[in-house]
């Protein structure tokens, strides 16, 4: 089963722990070069092995929007716009694939170091919730999962993963 935020678990790469920033500014650290290390686990949503990916933003900000194209192992993968949601901390996502599929409509909640990527999918007929934690240490490093749930509180990991700024 393709989870519908895909590309959106590769996002984390570029967050920054406790950022300074505020409001579309904190996005900025989205932008950069990232090597990127994920375990996948054998579940019902995802399949075991090993991932290892170099994630590029290329990154610019409007008035109303942060815009980053992401490049994965040279590839054009994405167009990720972000723009301010209800409330501090909270920001609405628009991931459209550079292959002209279904664009993705998402959230982005940050909580200091933790920034979380929630969604639903549907598995014949039950809603399960899934998200990316990312959570950051210093700069350069963040380490994050993909999890899913049947209940919205009980999760289970479907991978992990760990990033690091390429300078």
């Amino acid at each position: 089963m393709r989870l519908p935020c895909l590309l959106l678990s590769l996002m984390p790469a570029a967050a920054l722990a406790a950022s300074p920033a505020h409001g579309l500014d904190a996005i900025a650290v989205y932008a950069g070069s990232w090597q990127i290390q994920m375990h996948h686990l054998d579940t019902p949503y995802s399949k075991a092995g090993i991932e290892h990916t170099r994630l590029h933003n290329q990154c610019w900000r409007g008035q109303a929007f942060y815009a980053c194209e992401q490049v994965v192992d040279g590839k054009p993968a994405a167009l990720v716009v972000f723009l301010r949601g209800k409330g501090s901390g909270h920001y609405v996502t628009h991931a459209i694939p550079a292959d002209g599929g279904h664009a993705n409509d998402g959230t982005l909640e940050i909580q200091g170091d933790r920034w979380t990527f929630p969604w639903q999918f549907d598995d014949h007929g039950k809603t399960i919730h899934a998200r990316v934690v990312n959570v950051f240490d210093g700069h350069d490093a963040i380490d994050f999962r993909q999890e899913y749930s049947a209940d919205g509180v009980h999760w289970t990991a479907m991978a992990t993963g760990h990033e690091t700024r390429v300078r």
